[in-house]
């Protein structure tokens, strides 16, 4: 297996193969060059400052623009904490200009799990691999292949492109997202809709009745909004003593059972309406009607398919973070806990009352950060032109709205009025599980679904 570390990249990328050599095979080869340099470079946020930052990523993408004739301009929240923003003019000024965002910072890891070291970008098995290859380094790279393919062809989308090359998405956005809609939010101005991650990615399907029975067929689920975050903070006091008395004051015992209640919760399912048309829509792809009655066994019984609904049917509260005392015979103070909390569209005061009741007594609780459920548009112009640009690149393309189970950078910018859509198009081969590599081990990108994804996204973005 070929590695990157010691050899020319233009000498490893030789033999990287596009689906079919036309006009834009140049840019997907740039593409996966870009996607390499760029998993070299540490951006790892652990969420509390001690990370490198995102400047030596940020001046790199500059750097790219700026080498085809891109002006780009770096702003930053705090020392190292940097964001890349351009714009492409298009050719109807009629038009909103449409967002293209994206993050430059890539979740922790430990390298010891890992196949190939999740800094060294290496190529194997027809896959880049290394933190952010999925999230979300490989969809940047395919951004700025893109826009450097049309600067070197003269090539004018219809509308302006904003593009913007965020830092701190993995952690609240406060230095990036959050940042630049507050200090910089006139390079957003008229701009109504967007795309960045977690969407337009391939699953193989396999019907079980119908004209397409027995037939292999490709799923695209586009994203069309995100559930509400709720990140919490809770702390439970009691009264400290040694470890070998009794206390039925006993802060981490309060804590525990709490945690305890919220964890074994079974929150009710409910379709919103993006979730039942997705339902819907896997109904004809599958030639099976799946039942709304039993949605977790479904889930379980789809397989990739099922995980696109699976956690946005339902809220959810999951224990993340403990924390208590410091030696074993001494009962502390206080212990505390972090949980990620997320609710549905409209969910929320219900959500944060059963979790009041849940926790009781004892516990209280604050946010460490808590953001309204987004959404976008499911049956309009934009999402008929993403599922167009997918058909015309993959004739057995399936694209239907999902919504995500986590949450992105749009929750900043629907604050400007802005509706983003997950779409960062990847043509997956069907033993990747595009969901279990996102902040997990030996996260990796296809090369030749690199080169897809270029060519899906110059022609919705030149044509929408």
């Amino acid at each position: 297996m070929p590695s990157l570390r010691d050899t020319d990249p233009a000498e490893a990328f030789a033999d990287v193969s596009v689906q079919r050599e036309d006009a834009l095979a140049a840019a997907g080869h740039d593409a996966v060059r870009l996607c390499h340099d760029l998993l070299r470079i540490d951006t790892t946020n652990p969420g509390d400052g001690s990370g490198p930052g995102e400047r030596a990523a940020a001046e790199y993408v500059a750097a790219e623009l700026d080498a085809a004739g891109i002006p780009a301009t770096l702003v930053e929240a705090a020392p190292r904490r940097s964001t890349v923003l351009t714009t492409i003019s298009g050719s109807d000024p009629s038009l909103p200009p449409l967002l293209v965002h994206g993050h430059l910072d890539a979740v922790p890891f430990d390298a010891a799990d890992w196949t190939h070291h999740p800094l060294a970008g290496d190529l194997a098995d027809g896959c880049l691999w290394g933190r952010g290859a999925v999230d979300m380094k490989g969809t940047l790279s395919m951004v700025l292949a893109v826009a450097r393919h049309w600067a070197r062809t003269g090539t004018r989308p219809r509308r302006d492109i904003v593009l913007a090359f965020l830092a701190d998405e993995e952690s609240t956005g406060e230095f990036g997202s959050r940042f630049v809609t507050a200090s910089h939010r006139e390079w957003f101005e008229g701009c109504t809709e967007a795309i960045s991650e977690s969407g337009g990615f391939s699953i193989t399907a396999h019907p079980e009745s119908g004209p397409q029975a027995g037939r292999p067929l490709r799923v695209y689920p586009v994203a069309v909004g995100e559930r509400g975050t709720a990140w919490m903070r809770l702390t439970a006091k009691g009264t400290a003593g040694h470890g070998s008395k009794h206390n039925p004051d006993n802060a981490v015992a309060t804590l525990a059972h709490a945690l305890s209640r919220l964890a074994s919760h079974r929150w009710p399912t409910t379709l919103t309406p993006p979730v039942a048309a997705l339902v819907d829509a896997l109904d004809r792809v599958l030639g099976v009607r799946i039942d709304r009655e039993h949605l977790e066994e479904e889930a379980a019984r789809l397989g990739q398919l099922g995980e696109l609904f699976d956690c946005t049917v339902r809220d959810s509260a999951n224990p993340t973070v403990l924390r208590a005392g410091g030696k074993v015979n001494v009962i502390p103070a206080a212990a505390y806990a972090e949980v990620d909390g997320r609710f549905l569209p409209g969910h929320r005061e219900e959500y944060l009352a059963v979790v009041d009741r849940l926790l009781g007594p004892g516990i209280t609780r604050e946010f460490i950060n808590c953001e309204d459920a987004v959404s976008a548009e499911h049956e309009g112009a934009a999402f008929s032109a993403m599922a167009d640009a997918l058909r015309a690149e993959d004739p057995d393309a399936h694209p239907v709205p999902f919504v995500m189970s986590g949450g992105t950078d749009a929750k900043s910018f629907a604050r400007l009025g802005i509706r983003s859509y997950g779409f960062a198009p990847l043509m997956l081969d069907p033993s990747l599980h595009y969901y279990g590599m996102f902040h997990g081990v030996d996260e990796r990108v296809p090369a030749a679904g690199l080169s897809f994804g270029v060519r899906v996204l110059d022609r919705f973005l030149r044509a929408y």
